[in-house]
């Protein structure tokens, strides 16, 4: 593997959280690579250190209540060691797509301003004309009808799908070559879930980007996944590529991740006849007890 390949290297990654009640290990010496064209997923519960660990890489914990130590190297830059070099990628060769898409734009803003501000900063283009431009097609990539319209709308006018949507153009704004996602599909109903899995999926095959997905959705990582992290209190428990995570978990904890997700059970004829029953109009159950 060509350093040209490997976008992420994370090596014994700690974070340590300054709080009131003193100091929390909140991430305890996690490693994880991605390369090009590869989806790697951080799976585990609420709390247990997933966007943590992303908001580290990114450097987006805050520098006086956050302590970080080993070392992550983005495109090829020590973002630790050199804490310059954030500034140089983020935005630009990396970007992020933010968990909650109802809270994470402005509410007094435009959708075209604030797409128009991430291309600006992205430098993908300047003046007027042309930053609209970028805008509308950048929507027309995340499969938004009408882009020109929706430009002018503001957050509330639209459903979350498309919130999603205008997100991820928003972080593929500055042609990223490696996609942080925060629990991109948390807030989305199952089907615009689908919708938006396929799109990441699409647009990772058209340009060869690198995807780290944190869910906590076992569903969600079964799709998308070449490789799974699974966390437990700020560690790795287990890891390996997807089918053996899926098929074959050693770590009990795995096991109970996968037994807590919901399947479907056998058709039960007596019970669908029951619900039946109970929804037949009034005049038909009359007629039946007569």
């Amino acid at each position: 593997m060509t350093d040209t390949e490997r976008l992420l290297d994370v090596e014994d990654l700690t974070i340590e959280l300054i709080t009131t009640s003193g100091i929390v290990r909140a991430v305890d010496g996690v490693s994880l690579h991605i390369d090009r064209g590869e989806t790697v997923t951080i799976i585990g519960e609420s709390g247990s250190g997933k966007s943590t660990t992303a908001m580290g890489i990114l450097q987006l914990l805050p520098d006086d209540l956050a302590v970080l130590t080993g070392k992550v190297s983005i495109t090829g830059l020590d973002v630790l060691g050199d804490r310059r070099a954030i500034r140089k990628i983020r935005g630009r060769t990396t970007a992020l797509i933010p968990q909650d898409p109802m809270t994470a734009l402005s509410p007094v803003h435009t959708i075209g301003g604030q797409l128009g501000e991430a291309i600006r900063i992205a430098g993908a283009a300047s003046g007027r004309t042309a930053v609209q431009a970028r805008a509308v097609r950048l929507l027309e990539q995340v499969h938004i009808p009408e882009p020109t319209a929706v430009l002018a709308k503001f957050p509330h006018q639209l459903s979350g799908g498309m919130l999603q949507r205008v997100l991820i153009a928003a972080a593929l704004a500055c042609e990223p070559q490696l996609l942080v996602a925060d629990e991109p599909t948390s807030a989305l109903d199952v089907t615009v879930q689908a919708g938006i899995l396929d799109l990441l999926l699409e647009l990772q095959e058209q340009r060869g980007i690198g995807i780290l997905m944190i869910t906590h959705d076992l569903g969600v990582a079964r799709l998308v996944s070449d490789r799974i992290h699974v966390m437990k209190d700020g560690t790795f428990v287990e890891s390996g590529d997807v089918r053996q995570i899926v098929e074959n978990p050693r770590e009990e904890y795995t096991k109970n991740l996968l037994g807590a997700v919901p399947t479907l059970g056998d058709w039960d004829e007596t019970i669908a006849h029951a619900v039946d029953t109970l929804s037949a109009p009034a005049h038909d159950k009359e007629h039946e007890r007569a």
